[in-house]
């Protein structure tokens, strides 16, 4: 994209997504809080838990570096049992409680990235990342798991401008597919063109390259955050090296996920 954002501008995109899933949940009943999303052995409740877990650990990132630094250790001794722990904290709550820790944990984000230094970087389960990227990762979690709460209560959201961030951490993150899947990363640059929701193309990489992909950037977004299989979208790969990449794309951080199948209803 010709320029990136400033972190103030992300911060108000990602205010404004934390809203649209508010909106969306509080909008069902008790009951939809327990149904199950295309995550596997995951309900709406679990990933509202997950949401609010994972924003208490960004915002202890920016505060206090050092205590998120010395909690690593006990994350890789047993992954599966930190990721779980949102869910089992999520499920011993009421959905009032639930959307609470959600909302209380999402204004305390909130308030560290209007504070945090633009030029920072923060540690996270991973490489240290600075305040631009680790704010676009939050909105791009935020919006690709509004996604799975939508899919189980049969909404259809509309596409945002605010996909920009999403379409974006989703090519900055070519390498990182491959690596994530232990495949050697092409010497390939692979040109990306996207139709923005308001009919504007985004585009990223050299022009005239054997290797394209083309598509809607709302379909290129679930692509890579993987909440819908490439053929139940419509984007488009030119070339062996897109076409691998496709297979494999991976916008979030952690193991190699195991995508969508193929059919879910469309976007």
């Amino acid at each position: 994209m010709p320029t990136r954002p400033t972190l103030d501008e992300i911060v108000t995109d990602l205010v404004a997504e934390h809203a649209d899933l508010d909106t969306l949940v509080t909008s069902s009943s008790d009951s939809d809080w327990d149904l199950a999303t295309p995550a596997d052995g995951w309900s709406v409740r679990d990933t509202i838990s997950h949401l609010a877990y994972f924003d208490e650990a960004a915002t202890q990132s920016m505060t206090a570096p050092d205590e998120f630094r010395a909690g690593l250790e006990q994350v890789w001794a047993d992954p599966e049992g930190f990721i779980n722990a949102a869910v089992i904290r999520g499920r011993a709550m009421s959905v009032d409680d639930v959307l609470a820790w959600w909302r209380s944990a999402r204004t305390e984000l909130i308030d560290a990235f209007r504070a945090v230094d633009p030029a920072a970087r923060m540690p996270w389960y991973g490489p240290d990342m600075g305040a631009v990227s680790f704010c676009t990762a939050r909105l791009m979690e935020t919006w690709a798991h509004g996604q799975d709460v939508a899919d189980a209560l049969a909404v259809r959201r509309a596409a945002t401008e605010r996909l920009r961030h999403v379409a974006h951490i989703g090519v900055q993150t070519y390498r990182f597919s491959f690596v994530a899947q232990g495949r050697d990363v092409p010497p390939v640059q692979v040109r990306v063109e996207l139709k923005a929701p308001n009919g504007s193309t985004w585009a990223w990489g050299p022009e005239g390259g054997a290797d394209r992909v083309t598509g809607s950037a709302h379909g290129f977004c679930l692509l890579v955050t993987q909440r819908r299989h490439i053929d139940d979208t419509d984007v488009v790969a030119e070339g062996p090296v897109a076409t691998e990449w496709l297979s494999i794309a991976q916008a979030f951080a952690g193991p190699a996920g195991a995508g969508r199948r193929p059919g879910l209803p469309a976007y």
